[in-house]
């Protein structure tokens, strides 16, 4: 008598899920190291150790429950919501360099205070608002951006949030939007040609704005050469590479790092994964980079399974704002790249940041849930397994079955 055939089950966790373990990994973990990137400083300076992990608890509370929303949004209403976020995001990007209501802070005009809540970053909500509007007006006529002409209101206004970011000054979030954008139009169907010749200008735009400012200079000669000016405009760029120099592996210890007490500059926001690097090693950054790469799998996973154009484009497009803004980020602090003051998603502290991102995620979720897939649990055991999954009650033709599974045997 022949053996049974053998069983194999197959479990596939689906990207959305993925992504919302990987998402909420990094929150919790970033919540241990604004703790341990802030609170040696504060005690030095006589404020509580626990001050800005409050705020930072209540930015991933509030942000928690924007993703608990966005991920049950319809998909109907997410498609309006595109052309009034981009009003609202242009509104207060004018805000915010309008004296009296724009706060200042290190030389750039980026945040409207809003009492004792906090500070509010409208370029971080122009990103979504962006990324919404172009997902929505290609999703209405596709084809227009396979030609030139087509392109051109998505760089007008592009272009525009670029300018109004710009002015604040904040040079890399405007190259982030700019890049959301091509990326996105790339991705719906234009040409590379056409969208070749905008990087060239954009190219182009951007080294004026580095050779017309001064500070911008300075940090793009500083980042060609740090070492040159360790003391000076290099200083952020050397201090951060000591910090992962010194970590090797393993790490000091979480906590016991001292490049967070007056030595790096910005450690809770821009430089966390310095302090990450110092205190957990090449394993703690490993591990950070690991998690973000799970999250840019999944969503990009997410975009190719989307069912309708919008779904696609806005996947593709907020997956896309996640990995170059931790691009700019890790390439800043490891000093491959200009540092440009872009923190790392999900992990550096800001209230901003972390609710448009965490909103964003919710989203990525309410598409792949929404969107056909592969069975997460499969399992194979011939015939009879099958037969078992049927849902229509019907039975198979047995004589058949048999007749066929007699002539395979006698093969």
């Amino acid at each position: 008598m022949p053996a049974p055939p053998a069983r194999h089950s197959e479990r596939r966790l689906a990207p959305e899920r993925a992504l919302t373990i990987a998402v909420f990994a990094l929150v919790l973990f970033g919540l241990v190291m604004v703790y341990s990137a802030s609170s040696a400083g504060a005690v030095v300076n006589g404020g509580s150790p626990t001050f800005l992990l409050q705020r930072q608890l209540v930015y991933a509370a509030v942000g928690l429950i924007g993703f608990a929303i966005a991920m049950r949004l319809p998909l109907t209403f997410l498609r309006k919501l595109g052309p009034p976020l981009l009003g609202l995001a242009v509104l207060g990007l004018v805000l915010v360099l309008i004296p009296g209501i724009g706060h200042e802070a290190n030389g750039s005009q980026r945040w409207i205070l809003i009492g004792s809540l906090g500070q509010l970053q409208p370029s971080e909500f122009a990103k979504l608002a962006l990324v919404l509007w172009i997902a929505q007006a290609v999703a209405r006529a596709p084809r227009r951006v396979a030609r030139g002409e087509g392109l051109v209101p998505f760089m007008v206004v592009t272009t525009f949030l670029c300018l109004l970011i710009l002015v604040e000054p904040d040079l890399g979030t405007a190259m982030l939007v700019f890049a959301i954008a091509l990326t996105m139009l790339l991705v719906a169907g234009a040409q590379a040609r056409h969208v070749a010749l905008i990087i060239a200008g954009a190219t182009a735009l951007a080294l004026v704005a580095v050779v017309a400012a001064p500070y911008r200079r300075a940090r793009f000669t500083a980042f060609l050469d740090p070492w040159a000016d360790p003391d000076g405009a290099g200083f952020q760029s050397v201090q951060a590479q000591l910090s992962v120099a010194s970590g090797g592996v393993t790490g000091v210890g979480l906590g016991d790092g001292v490049q967070k007490v007056f030595y790096l500059p910005e450690a809770h926001t821009d430089m966390i994964l310095a302090i990450i690097g110092e205190e957990l090693g090449l394993l703690g950054i490993v591990g950070v980079l690991g998690a973000l790469a799970v999250i840019a799998v999944s969503g990009f996973a997410i975009a190719l399974r989307a069912e309708d154009p919008f779904c696609q484009l806005a996947a593709s497009g907020i997956t896309t704002a996640i990995v170059f803004q931790a691009i700019i980020n890790v390439g800043a602090v490891l000093g491959v790249m200009p540092i440009t003051g872009v923190p790392l998603p999900f992990v550096s502290f800001g209230g901003s940041s972390l609710l448009v991102l965490l909103i964003s995620a919710g989203l990525l979720v309410n598409i792949g849930n929404r969107s056909g897939h592969a069975p997460r649990l499969r399992v194979i055991d011939g015939g009879a397994g099958r037969d078992r999954g049927r849902r229509d009650g019907g039975a198979r033709d047995a004589g058949a079955r048999s007749g066929r599974l007699a002539h395979r045997a006698r093969g």
